[in-house]
């Protein structure tokens, strides 16, 4: 196998991996804001009331994109990565 080849499916799969885990970060950031500044506008320091609206809004996020990353991930392995060992 080359080395661009070997880089350009690295660089592929650090994509896909970017790409599937963004709405699950973008979930835990905004959750995280907003029950933080609810925190501060109302002087409440209690630890699970950052942790449990957290996990939930990830929970929540992750089964609702399970199929776009289970089917992004498929994509990748199909298209990239068999080729790959089949042509080896």
């Amino acid at each position: 196998m080359q080395e661009t080849v070997l880089y350009d499916t690295l660089r592929q799969g650090l994509w896909i991996a970017t790409l599937i885990s963004t709405p699950i970060l973008t979930a835990a950031l905004v959750a995280g804001v907003s029950i933080g500044l609810f925190q501060a506008l109302t002087s409440i320091q209690e630890m699970t009331l950052t942790f449990v609206p957290k996990l939930a809004a990830i929970i929540l996020v992750f089964w609702v994109s399970m199929s776009f990353m289970t089917t992004t991930l498929v994509d990748f392995f199909q298209n990239e990565i068999l080729p790959l060992i089949a042509g080896a």
